[in-house]
């Protein structure tokens, strides 16, 4: 009989001592991407005609499924205990994992309330189910990590960003107006040629043919690259930094561990959980394991 703490377990994204947990990890994954796959095919008409039926019962399918899986997520989550069973129940909620779990399941249910509702739009919110995927990958959580631990550098760039804007639209628009009234015909206007600009997309619908105008595009194109690159460059340097700070960590507790110079069950269990948590890979954990041990093997 499965219990509440083995269900929780096989919820949890899996490792290789879980064979099952393995495979719900699978199967939730190939789930995800047949019903992205199943919204971008209903978006064809000729399919859409065709198989309709067939997307519908798949799409009650997956509802089911994704229901079923938020309800035992909801019950099972008080296995953390971290908290009280309702305060962590409350907090998985209203978490990222939650609400992405919520709103995967929510298209369908708005449409069975709301008959009249634009399905289109129904239809796009049913991509929002991409997002589950984040609880097998913590490639999200870490870039969240990543612009949070740099939010002063972010903020900083950002404010820089917003000046450009505001000044490259403003003198576009006195430099352009009288020439093409109709493309830069206020400064809101011309706003959207300069984020185009900065953002190194330029989409070519609109662009400056006065001296003027010209020199300033080349301006803001310039700041543009400028901005992008600094964005770019605090994001991967950020990145860089979370995961020295993991190795630390990790080399840390191996240390501990290793103190005695024997690894026991529980000191093993923690050094697994942290490898888990952080994402490294067996080959980083074997390189950081022969490095402690050629430390403490060194004659003092």
């Amino acid at each position: 009989m499965l219990t509440r703490r083995r269900l929780y377990e096989l919820l949890e994204k899996g490792d290789d001592s879980d064979v099952y947990s393995l495979w719900i990890d699978r199967f939730f994954t190939l789930l995800v991407l047949f019903n992205i796959a199943a919204v971008i095919a209903e978006s064809v008409p000729t399919l859409y005609r065709q198989y309709g039926s067939w997307f519908h019962q798949f799409e009650v399918f997956s509802v089911v499924v994704f229901t079923a899986e938020y309800a035992l997520r909801l019950w099972t989550v008080a296995e953390r205990a971290e908290l009280s069973p309702g305060a962590e129940r409350k907090r998985y909620a209203l978490s990222f994992y939650g609400l992405v779990d919520f709103l995967a399941i929510l298209p369908f249910y708005l449409q069975l309330l709301f008959p009249g509702a634009d399905l289109r739009v129904l239809r796009v919110l049913r991509l929002i189910r991409v997002l589950k995927l984040s609880h097998y990958s913590s490639a999200i959580e870490d870039l969240f990590e990543a612009v949070r631990a740099e939010k002063r550098s972010f903020i900083a760039t950002l404010y820089i960003l917003l000046i450009v804007i505001l000044l490259s639209s403003s003198l576009m628009y006195f430099a352009e107006h009288d020439a093409q009234p109709e493309k830069f015909a206020t400064i809101p206007h011309s706003i959207y040629w300069a984020v185009i600009t900065l953002t190194t997309v330029g989409y070519g619908d609109v662009s400056p043919v006065t001296p003027v105008g010209q020199a300033l595009s080349l301006f803001t194109a310039f700041m543009g690259v400028c901005t992008v690159a600094m964005l770019t460059g605090i994001v991967a340097s950020s990145f860089a930094n979370q995961m020295a700070r993991r190795r630390v960590i990790y080399e840390e507790e191996l240390r501990s561990a290793y103190a005695d110079g024997v690894l026991d069950d529980s000191e093993q269990a923690i050094l697994d959980a942290l490898q888990e948590k952080f994402d490294l890979t067996d080959e980083q954990v074997a390189q950081l394991t022969r490095k402690v041990k050629d430390d403490i093997q060194k004659p003092s």
